[in-house]
Formats: structure tokens, C-alpha cells, sequence
């Protein structure tokens, strides 16, 4: 019989542990668990090594056990087991660590790595446990050992009992802890901590013993054994949704990274629904720690899935993740899987890509505006609705050329005569209908100084007929009568040379004889000046401010009743009614009135019906 007390490099060692080893006092478990697989792990290492004869005809295995009525916890393994001066160097000594002198003698062998911490994961139990007690027997032809230890550290070490080949440790529960008995809460645990765990887990609930983890997890599997209905019921299980991601991405990163992962872009239920990544970290199959942000790019914080990272350490900060230079690494490779899916999915089958792109399009839009790698690995995939329906890329809008003007509309209802005016010359239109759609045109244009994108009222001159007819009006009248319909007659000018550098507010092109008289074009320039300002000024919470935009007046100078208009004086009041007329029914299909306005439109509209 040994007696004593643990040799430890830190003084006051157990309430240390107690309080500050790990944020949550679950996560004992998983230390005892992942013991219990490294011993596992060692024995069939040493016995594919030819070390160790093979003693596990019915495979390796853990069992845990609840005793309520005693209030305790056993977990058995069949794996290495320890000899008596194994117990006193790995466990009396807590400073050491047996997998280290296990990894340094074999790892170089080949294998499938050990989480090796015998070290103060072991003493982790001590979390919830006032005395731990430990039945073990090595695969050697040794004496069994038994090891006790209470809370203080004081431990007896005597021969044993135990005649199997592995370990049995059982935990006596603090009063406070007796919860860990209860089968729910015990299975609530392993299901969250040791689900993928390489051995088979089995939890005893009375004379019922149940599996409580899959010893190959997907993300360990060749994507080439995986079928759709694998990934997709994996996510479903995981995060606990009832629909389909859009798709995945299959990490199976070799040297110099070595992770390995499956990562999902979900669906998205509306256009409100708050999207945030879900990452889970995993160590060798071995649950870390949940929502870890730091491995993924920033810009995808939609994804949800499940990343295992051996060369990251077990018992991870997020400041650790942050500052790592491997953790950078991890999130460059992702970006580079994602964009290679991307294209994938584009090339072998656009019809879904499609369908599905609505869902993933402004985190692939933000992330082109946020990293130029991304950005240039799915400049060809990045799809734009056409407002007519249907989808194309911006080099098949170009028709493969690198310059060029873009129409895009806004709002199909409220611009939709303009949009009839660029049907009739088979001008494609693409619909903008979110704030980050014009965000990622101006980051093209940015890129690209010749490739310009222009909402439909913002460059009338597009549908134009040709360079107007032979016997167009004089358009002296016309600018005259309708400076003075906007309320911007050329008074009050210092002299000639002001009026000139002005721009007129009134412009004049030839369109079809059967559209309008007049349109009003939006400048894009300064329209996107007001949207900016705008969102600024919401941001701030300065509600209700607008901000001036300019428009001008495009006349038609093919419409019969604009040719009539220039036939009249300037200074004929019913002229002037006319154009007035003119101008307020451009406005109406441009944007809503404003109250002025209104009041006006309908005072007018009574005046000429009077005068029929």
C-alpha cells in the first residue's frame, strides 16, 4: 500500500481546479471520456505495432454508469490500462503528462493522433466530485491497482481488484452535483461533449444500456461516401432545423493546415431573419466549444457547421483565436473551399445555384467587397436577377465585354413605365431591390472605371430614337415654358455668362411619337449622394430629413402635344397650363408627389377640363 500526496508544481492545486480550470463544470465529462479513448487509442496502436496482443474480441468500448441511491459516477474503459509505477508517474505526479512519453515514442509510427491529457484534465472530476476512486489493470501481466483520492489531494494507492484488461474510475459526487445522476441531464452531456468520439459510448440507464455517439462523424468520412440525404440530415440534427441547407462545403485539409470540417449555408426564412454563423470546434472528434466566430471569414456569418482542428489546443480561448496564426490560415482555406463550391455548383448545375441564390447573395456580395481573393475567385459566378425574369452574370449582361453601362432598376412598380421604355428597345434591366446590391455596384465601379451602372431614369438618352427627327420643334419656347412650370425661370443672373454655365434643368430628346410628352431623369450621382446621406442620417436617428436630389426634365420632342407646345407663346397662359400639366405628370411617374404639389396637380387638372 502507497500512501501520500500529490506531487504537484503549483501549490493549492484542487481549488484552482475547482474554480478556474474549465468555464463550465460539464466539461469534466468530456475529460474522462477523452482519457478513456486515449487509452483505447493506445492499445490499438501498440497492438497494430505488434506490442500488445489483441485481448478486445468484442471491440473496444466506455461504459458510464449512474448510481443515484449512491451518488455516483463510473466510467469504464477496455483500453491500455496502467501498472502501478504508471499511476504513480502519470497521475501522483500531476505535472506530467503519460501521453506525452506515449506521443514522443510512437506518434512518428503513423496514427490517428491522441488527445493525451492525463495531466489536469484527469483532475477535472475533482469539479464535482469530493473522491475519486480508480480500478485499473495494464495490458501488461501485472497487478491491478486501485487508486483513491480525495478532495485535498491525499490519495492511498493498494493492489486491486479488477481482472480486465482497462480502466474503471468512479467519482463520488458532491451533494451539490448529484444532478450528474439523473439519465436526461447525463445524456444531455455526452450527447453535446462526446458525440463523436472515436469508441463506442454507452450509457446505462437501469438494466437499459444505449449509444450516445457516432465513432465516425461525417466530417471524418470521404465526401465521396457522403450522399446528399448524409449532410443534409446531419445538419438537421446538429442545429436543429427543420429545412435544407442550400448547400456545403467539405473541408478535408491535408498538410500544412490539417482540419477538417463541413460547413453549411442554411436557408433563409425572410428577408428580416437574423442570420448568425454557428460554428462548433472540435479537437480529434472531441466537442471544444460552440459559436467559435474567429475560424471563419468574417464576411460569412451565415454558416453553420462543424470544423476539427487537432493542431488547436484542447482547452481554447477565444483570445487565443484571435491572435493565431493558424486560426488566419483556417479562415483564408474556408474562403477558398467556399469559392470553389461556388463554382462548382455554378458550372454543374446552374438551375439549383439559381433557385438557391437569393439565400447566400448578400454574404457573397459583402464578402467581394470585403476580400479581393474571394472576390476574384467568384467574379463569374455572382448572379444578377433580371427585372423581365430569370438570371445572369454581369459578363453575360456585357456580352463578354469588360466596359460598359449597366441599367438596373430599383422598384419595378413605381419605375415600371420607364422599364416599358427599355423593354421596347430590348435593353436588358437588372433588379437592384436591396441596399447591398447598389453597395456591390459601386465596388465594381470602383474596380472598373470604364463599367458604369445607372438606374433606368437616371440616362434617358439610352432609348432614344436615333438623333431625332429632321422637322424637330424649336426648342426655345419649349425650355422656356417649362423653366418656368419647374420654378426655375433664368432670373436674378449677374449676367449672360452665369446663365450659360448653369445647366439647364430641362433636356430634350426623341422618343417614340406615343410616349410621354416628358420625363424626369434622376441624376445617378446625386441620387446616390441622398441615399448615403440618408442612411447616415437613419443611423444617427435623424428620421425625416430629406435630402435635395437633382432632376431634370426630359422633353420628348416627338410627342404631338409637345409639338403643339412649341407652337404656342411663351406667355399664353393656357400654354403655360399645359406645360405645367407636362411637367407634374412626369414627376407623378418618377416618385410620389409631394403635398404641394398635389394640391397644384388637381387645381390644374380642374382648370384645363374647364377650358374643353
Amino acid at each position: 500500500m502507497a500512501n501520500g500526496s500529490l506531487s504537484v508544481d503549483t501549490e493549492h492545486l484542487f481549488p484552482i481546479i475547482k474554480k478556474w480550470l474549465y468555464s463550465e463544470k460539464d466539461i469534466f465529462l468530456r475529460e474522462v471520456l477523452s482519457n478513456a479513448c486515449d487509452a483505447e487509442t493506445k492499445h490499438q496502436r501498440l497492438v497494430s505495432l505488434g506490442e500488445a496482443p489483441e485481448t478486445a474480441p468484442d471491440g473496444y468500448r466506455i461504459d458510464v454508469r449512474a448510481d443515484a441511491e449512491a451518488r455516483t459516477l463510473t466510467v469504464t474503459d477496455n483500453g491500455v490500462g496502467m501498472t502501478k509505477d504508471e499511476v504513480d508517474t502519470y497521475i501522483n505526479n500531476i505535472a506530467l503528462s503519460g501521453a506525452v512519453d506515449f506521443i514522443s515514442k510512437y506518434e512518428g509510427e503513423g496514427g490517428s493522433g491522441i488527445i493525451g491529457h492525463f495531466g489536469l484534465g484527469f483532475y477535472s472530476m475533482f469539479m464535482v466530485a469530493d473522491k475519486v476512486v480508480m480500478q485499473t489493470k495494464s495490458f501488461r501481466d501485472e497487478p491491478a491497482v486501485r487508486w483513491e483520492c480525495d478532495e485535498a489531494g491525499t490519495y492511498e494507492m493498494t493492489d486491486g481488484e479488477r481482472t480486465e484488461r482497462g480502466t474503471e474510475i468512479t467519482m463520488y459526487l458532491t451533494e451539490d452535483e448529484a444532478g450528474y445522476c439523473d439519465a436526461g441531464k447525463l445524456r444531455s452531456v455526452l450527447e453535446r461533449y462526446c458525440a463523436f468520439m472515436p469508441f463506442p459510448i454507452f450509457l446505462h440507464d437501469g438494466d437499459k444500456e444505449e449509444q450516445v455517439n457516432e465513432t465516425v462523424p461525417l466530417w471524418q468520412r470521404s465526401p465521396s461516401d457522403c450522399t446528399d440525404e448524409d449532410y443534409k440530415e446531419f445538419y438537421k440534427k446538429q442545429f436543429r432545423d427543420y429545412a435544407d441547407p442550400l448547400f456545403w462545403v467539405h473541408i478535408n485539409a491535408d498538410y500544412p493546415l490539417n482540419f477538417k470540417g463541413v460547413l453549411y449555408f442554411p436557408q433563409r426564412k425572410n428577408a428580416f431573419d437574423p442570420q448568425e454563423s454557428e460554428i462548433r470546434l472540435f479537437y480529434n472528434s472531441v466537442f471544444v466549444a460552440d459559436n467559435i466566430k474567429e475560424v471563419c471569414p468574417e464576411f460569412l456569418v451565415n454558416l453553420k457547421g462543424v470544423l476539427d482542428c487537432p493542431e488547436l489546443p484542447l482547452n481554447v480561448s477565444r483570445s487565443y483565436l484571435q491572435n493565431d496564426a493558424y486560426v488566419r490560415k483556417v479562415a483564408s482555406h474556408i474562403v477558398k473551399k467556399v469559392s470553389d463550391r461556388l463554382n462548382q455548383l455554378f458550372n454543374q448545375d446552374r438551375e439549383t445555384y439559381e433557385k438557391n441564390w437569393n439565400g447566400i447573395k448578400p454574404y457573397i456580395q459583402y464578402g467581394c467587397i470585403r476580400d479581393a481573393k474571394f472576390a476574384e475567385k467568384t467574379a463569374g459566378v455572382v448572379l444578377f436577377e433580371k427585372a423581365s425574369g430569370g438570371w445572369c452574370t454581369l459578363d453575360e449582361y456585357l456580352d463578354g465585354k469588360t466596359e460598359g453601362t449597366v441599367y438596373y432598376t430599383t422598384d419595378k412598380d413605381a419605375q415600371s413605365y420607364y422599364l416599358t421604355l427599355f423593354a421596347q428597345k430590348n435593353l436588358p434591366v437588372l433588379l437592384f431591390d436591396t441596399l447591398m446590391d447598389t453597395n456591390y455596384a459601386q465596388y465594381l465601379e470602383g474596380k472598373n472605371d470604364k463599367l458604369k451602372f445607372r438606374r433606368i431614369d437616371a440616362d434617358l438618352d439610352a432609348v432614344r430614337d436615333g438623333d431625332g427627327a429632321a422637322d424637330a420643334p424649336d426648342t426655345a419656347v419649349l425650355e422656356t415654358l417649362f423653366r418656368k412650370a419647374m420654378g426655375k425661370e433664368e432670373t436674378g443672373k449677374k449676367d449672360k455668362k452665369d446663365a450659360e454655365d448653369e445647366p439647364s434643368p430641362v433636356a430634350f430628346v426623341t422618343l417614340g411619337a406615343e410616349d410621354a410628352p416628358a420625363l424626369v431623369a434622376v441624376s445617378e450621382e446625386s441620387r446616390r449622394m441622398a441615399d448615403m446621406m440618408r442612411m447616415y442620417s437613419l443611423q444617427n436617428g435623424q428620421e425625416g430629413f430629406a435630402f435635395p436630389v437633382e432632376e431634370k426634365l426630359t422633353v420628348n420632342l416627338a410627342s404631338p402635344l409637345v409639338r403643339k407646345l412649341a407652337s404656342l407663346s411663351p406667355e399664353d397662359g393656357k400654354a403655360q397650363r399645359i406645360a405645367k400639366h407636362i411637367y407634374l405628370s412626369a414627376v407623378l411617374l418618377s416618385r410620389p408627389f409631394r403635398p404641394e404639389e398635389q394640391k397644384e396637380y388637381l387645381t390644374l387638372n380642374q382648370q384645363i377640363l374647364m377650358e374643353l
